[in-house]
């Protein structure tokens, strides 16, 4: 069965249109379902400027459907795959808006961090929605969400949810490597593990009215031990000193 926006008999008027070639501005036209065509002026490949490539970030038939994917598409795929993780976490975790919303700002944190830092953001962000996503399993089992329950159960979850989005099992592997080790990254560990347990810690920190009253000087001494990257330690310094 053809997806329904691929079959021609569902197309309107506007299926087929004009548009310019961004390199030298030759008139070319596209079906809606191009993902390319090439320029029979200049003879680049350009990419379908009114073509919406979001099912291809996780349908694991894309190719197969849209045909050869634009490389700048394919370089972006697996980053566009953390709002499709997103989806699944707040479906799977249901009414623990507590859970959900602590995931969305650690997310929001390993998002700040990783730029500073150049970690692999497709990684650390489907990471950190993924991160305690087996409190569900934790409390089931052991009557508990303690951190070690909830580490031992997220790995199993997480391969589960990004296998169904249709994942590369490379960056499964390497979300289960992050996911499966809760404790405190050792100064040799991947630069991935470290801006998430930055990112966590903060999360948490912002959560906590202990830092009220220390001074500043003192506090931002211990901001210098606990985290493991500089552009950690900068966002909490900027987020529980300087917004105070």
């Amino acid at each position: 069965m053809k997806c329904p926006g691929q079959d021609t008999q569902y197309w309107s008027q506007d299926a087929i249109f004009e548009t310019e070639c961004p390199e030298c501005g030759h008139p070319m036209e596209f079906f809606k379902d191009d993902a390319t065509r090439r320029c029979a002026n200049c003879k680049k490949k350009i990419v379908n400027p009114q073509m919406d490539f979001g099912c291809a970030s996780y349908c694991k038939f894309a190719e197969q459907c849209l045909g050869t994917l634009p490389e700048e598409f394919v370089a972006q795929r697996d980053d566009l795959l953390k709002d499709r993780v997103a989806v699944e976490v707040k479906r799977y975790l249901g009414t623990d808006f507590k859970r959900i919303g602590h995931a969305a700002k650690v997310a929001n944190f390993v998002e700040k961090i990783g730029k500073k830092e150049k970690a692999n953001l497709p990684v650390i962000l489907c990471a950190a929605y993924l991160y305690d996503v087996g409190v569900k399993n934790a409390l089931k089992k052991y009557d508990s969400d303690k951190p070690q329950y909830i580490e031992k159960e997220s790995p199993n979850v997480a391969r589960e949810l990004m296998g169904k989005l249709g994942a590369k099992e490379e960056l499964i592997n390497d979300v289960i490597e992050i996911v499966g080790h809760h404790n405190r990254p050792a100064q040799d560990d991947s630069l991935d593990k470290k801006v998430l347990h930055d990112a966590d810690m903060l999360t948490h920190m912002t959560a906590c009215e202990g830092k009220n009253g220390v001074d500043d000087e003192e506090f931002c001494a211990k901001l210098d031990k606990l985290f493991l990257t500089a552009a950690g330690n900068d966002l909490a310094k900027q987020v529980l000193i300087e917004a105070k």
